[in-house]
């Protein structure tokens, strides 16, 4: 192994700036040269390249978002765009790739793995928290914390008028972040889109949370569960309760990343330059139970689905009570 490349692709998560410092600090330690591509995969299909050494990541730990930035690219989704990126690689004479990402980047990788055989390994990096193969993936727990805090400074609020607050945070196809941060702002109920929300119900017990006295009131809602807007007037209406609504977009993926998403970032980046000089190629790297650091087959981590725990729920409801 004499040249990685090293590129963030898809969405930003706080931690993305650790990894690649930890990619790069640990190739340099192995005597092997570190590229940056730029822009993700659109990136390396134009040959938007930089030399990286341990100076060139300094003071990067902290910070949010990725010093690489990231892009989507309908391009590389098709053979003509493959074949550009593996023109690149051939070129340049890498030997291996790690991709900072989720699933779309993971699909990236095994194509253009396919096309020049290139060496691959993933580090799993998404706020949502939904990638088979880890118990958690960088970002994940900052955006949880981003959301935590805000949704305590809307509790004052709430308790001062005794309002109904909804507040929606992110999780287009699951629920993680809600109920994760559900659990930890003390939410009287979470919505998330692996259960149907029952409105009327939800309704009776907002009324019976009023009427026992309770000062306020928040409700989480994930993005892709329900229109948290829709939600609001459906409790103002039928309640006669003020019910007022905020989202928190994306102050969730931004930010100085926390530790745990620091350290984590920095043992998934460091143990991804060991795999590729091993010669593993189309592995996933992720911490299991015991926070033991492993090695998945991307093409596993595809085909799988992490599922959220809906137990959960039960806990949300006692603690509402």
């Amino acid at each position: 192994m004499r040249k990685v490349g090293v590129l963030t692709s898809g969405g930003d998560a706080p931690g993305m700036n650790a990894a690649l410092r930890a990619v790069v600090r640990s190739g340099v330690a192995a005597g092997v040269q570190v590229v940056g591509i730029e822009r993700g995969f659109q990136g390396l299909m134009a040959g938007s390249l930089r030399p990286m050494d341990a100076g060139s990541v300094s003071n990067i730990i902290n910070r949010g978002g990725t010093i690489l930035r990231s892009a989507r690219s309908e391009e590389f989704k098709t053979a003509a765009g493959q074949a550009r990126a593996a023109q690149v690689i051939e070129r340049e004479a890498i030997d291996g790739l790690v991709l900072i990402g989720g699933d779309g980047t993971y699909r990236g990788g095994l194509a253009i793995n396919s096309t020049c055989g290139v060496r691959v390994v993933g580090i799993p990096g998404t706020i949502d928290n939904d990638i088979p193969g880890t118990r958690y993936t960088i970002g994940f727990d900052t955006a949880i914390n981003t959301a935590m805090d805000a949704i305590d400074r809307v509790r004052d609020t709430s308790a001062s008028h005794d309002r109904v607050f909804v507040v929606e945070v992110m999780g287009r196809h699951n629920g993680f972040i809600a109920m994760e941060v559900g659990l930890a702002a003390g939410a009287e109920a979470v919505i998330i889109p692996e259960c149907p929300c029952d409105m009327i119900g939800l309704c009776e017990e907002v009324m019976a949370w009023n009427a026992r006295g309770k000062m306020s009131c928040i409700i989480i809602v994930a993005e892709g569960a329900a229109s948290a807007a829709d939600v609001a007037t459906a409790i103002t209406q039928v309640t006669r309760i003020e019910t007022r609504l905020t989202v928190l977009g994306h102050i969730q993926r931004g930010g100085s990343p926390s530790a745990r998403d620091r350290a984590l970032a920095t043992r998934f980046g460091h143990h991804a330059v060991q795999l590729l000089r091993e010669g593993a190629t189309n592995v996933m790297v992720g911490v299991q139970e015991g926070s033991e650091v492993v090695a998945s087959p991307l093409e596993q981590v595809l085909e799988g689905r992490r599922d959220l725990n809906l137990s959960l729920f039960d806990v949300v409801r006692v603690m509402a009570t």
